[in-house]
């Protein structure tokens, strides 16, 4: 039986969809942050020597990292379905937009959270130098938007389960406002139209309201 270990607001909430939208047989056990630091408890992080979210586990395999997770999923449970294959249309984006998600996207959001802590006047050269990288990154994304309507082509893969987390839930943790990029806006509105991300949300975060639209608010 695999069991997914969801810790509240965070990137596990791309497993549970990743689940819903295979139809896959889990079981999800929730995890709530602690209310001292909002950081995981004792007992989730005693799950994976990183202590990390997401955790899967499968008989007596313990599996951490969104990335990994997914493609285990994807070979071993899901006959392969939600990525692109070696020689289809799309592969080459797929994996480029696959690793962008945590290569790119998600480390500059935390970059320029953590230096906007460090430096609460926005003046300093690096905040300013990772403010740029942001929107060079947004910049990047709203592009490919306009071009097609998932990340990977006509439709929706691993790729666009692994973004759109920071786009959406992270923006609860490092609010920006995503009006400039209308592309990107009308994406993560296709993709909460999806039942399997409604129902993914539903059960990850039942208190909270998916943040879909240019505000975090």
């Amino acid at each position: 039986m695999l069991t997914l270990h969801h810790l509240g607001r965070s990137q596990s909430e791309r497993i549970v969809w990743l689940c819903e939208e295979l139809g896959l047989d889990y079981v999800l056990k929730r995890h709530a942050r602690r209310a001292d630091n909002r950081l995981a408890p004792p007992e989730y992080k005693a799950l994976h020597p990183m202590g990390t979210a997401p955790i899967l586990t499968d008989g007596d395999l313990v599996l951490g990292e969104s990335g990994a997770i997914c493609d285990y999923l994807i070979q071993t449970h899901g006959g392969g379905r939600l990525a692109v294959r070696p020689g289809e249309p799309g592969f080459a984006d797929y994996l480029y937009w696959f690793h962008f998600a945590n290569g790119t996207l998600q480390p500059v959001v935390l970059q320029v959270r953590y230096l906007e802590r460090v430096d609460p006047s926005g003046s300093s050269a690096l905040l300013q130098a990772a403010r740029e990288r942001f929107t060079l990154v947004l910049s990047t994304l709203e592009k490919r938007l306009g071009e097609a309507p998932y990340l990977a082509g006509n439709a929706l893969t691993a790729a666009d389960i692994m973004t759109v987390f920071s786009l959406t839930t992270m923006r609860l943790f490092k609010p920006y406002d995503l009006s400039p990029w209308p592309d990107i806006l009308a994406y993560l509105q296709r993709i909460g139209a999806r039942p399997a991300y409604r129902r993914a949300m539903q059960k990850a975060d039942p208190d909270l309201t998916p943040v879909l639209g240019a505000s975090p608010e």
